[in-house]
């Protein structure tokens, strides 16, 4: 049996109960962690805290501290792993570890209050590949590329020279088991 990850807790809230004055109790109020939004910046892996990738790993492409003219509050733009590539080990044959090690990314505009910084960051360069226009228009070319650049990042985990880093590329391709 696996043992939990400690980063479980964030996904499941607290709950308290307040009392009223009059002494009568009131509902349960689920409270979450507050973020700093300073924390998340590019290249920092997160977790998505809430929507259809709730509990998904991804990576800030780019973030919007003050919003934009048609989202008003803080938001970023991640590129995260949707299905993660399975386990891979030596006496598998080339054939069957490309097919284990295919990746599912997801491309999403993301409110900073749906975001759980990790201490974890990696050094994928996705700025110079996401551009803003074509995710609004068509973001199947740009799944297309970053499918390319998290697999071929995934197959070549040994060349990267910083431990800082390695560890980071390891935990951000790992499934968060909770």
């Amino acid at each position: 049996k696996q043992p939990r990850d400690p980063l479980a807790a964030f996904f499941t809230p607290t709950r308290l109960t307040f009392l009223a004055p009059s002494a009568s109790p009131s509902p349960s109020v689920l409270v979450f962690p507050v973020i700093n939004m300073g924390v998340i910046k590019s290249g920092k892996v997160v977790l998505v805290l809430s929507g259809r990738f709730a509990g998904k790993k991804a990576v800030v492409v780019r973030t919007f501290d003050d919003g934009t003219s048609d989202k008003k509050f803080g938001h970023a733009l991640i590129a995260g792993v949707d299905r993660a590539p399975r386990k891979v080990t030596k006496s598998m044959s080339k054939a069957k570890i490309a097919k284990r090690s295919k990746v599912k990314p997801f491309l999403k505009y993301v409110n900073f209050t749906h975001l759980m910084p990790t201490r974890y960051s990696v050094d994928m360069d996705l700025k110079k590949m996401v551009d803003e226009n074509d995710v609004k228009e068509d973001s199947t070319q740009v799944k297309k590329d970053l499918k390319k650049v998290f697999e071929e990042r995934y197959l070549n985990q040994k060349d990267l020279k910083n431990e800082k880093k390695a560890t980071g590329n390891s935990y951000f391709f790992s499934r968060l088991r909770f």
